[in-house]
This record gives C-alpha cells, structure tokens and sequence, in this order.
C-alpha cells in the first residue's frame, strides 16, 4: 500500500469533495503561523494519548512543515491500526508552493 500523496493528488480529492481528516502534527505556533484550512492540530508529541481524536474508518492525511515529522506519525498510527493514512509529501511548504500561495512560508 501506498502510505504518500502528493499536493496535487489531495487538492484534486479535496476538490471532489471526499471525505479525508486533515491532521497537523506540527507545532501550535506554527498551527497558528500557516495551516491548510479544515486542519486538526494534533502535535506529534500528543498523538500517542490523541488517538480517541481519530477515526479509524476515515482516511488521514498527516502534514508537518516538509514531511518527515507527518511521516513518523503516519508510522505510528499504522502500528496503532490505522488502516488508512497517507503522509502529505513535501508539507504545508510544497503546499504553500504549488497549491495555495497565500500560505506563509517559514
């Protein structure tokens, strides 16, 4: 299984209208800096006593600032039995560049 999507792919799905659980694992303050509308905050360090937060039937598409923190999470929750998450390759800042500019780069 294929546990990546890339910018375009998730715009494109998001635009359709299906169903798919934003989660930041990133900081609050950078949460609060730049984020992809529809976002739940949930930091990594917070995702171990989260998991209640999650639906196990929802597709997830984790995020971080260039992946590699929403690549741990998304390693964590396919050991937690997640059967359906994906890892937002390059992050909010290939989002903020190839999607939605009026996202701030940090």
């Amino acid at each position: 299984m294929n546990y990546t999507i890339t910018v375009q792919e998730l715009k494109s799905r998001m635009d359709k209208g299906d169903k798919i659980f934003l989660l930041d694992v990133r900081e609050p303050h950078e949460y609060e800096w730049a984020k992809i509308e529809g976002s739940k905050l949930i930091p990594l360090g917070q995702l171990p006593t989260s998991l209640n937060q999650l639906d196990r039937e929802t597709e997830i598409v984790a995020y971080c600032h260039k992946g590699m923190r929403s690549a741990d999470a998304v390693g964590f929750l396919i050991q937690q039995g997640f059967p359906n998450v994906k890892n937002l390759i390059g992050g909010i800042d290939s989002w903020s560049l190839e999607i939605d500019r009026g996202v701030p780069r940090y």
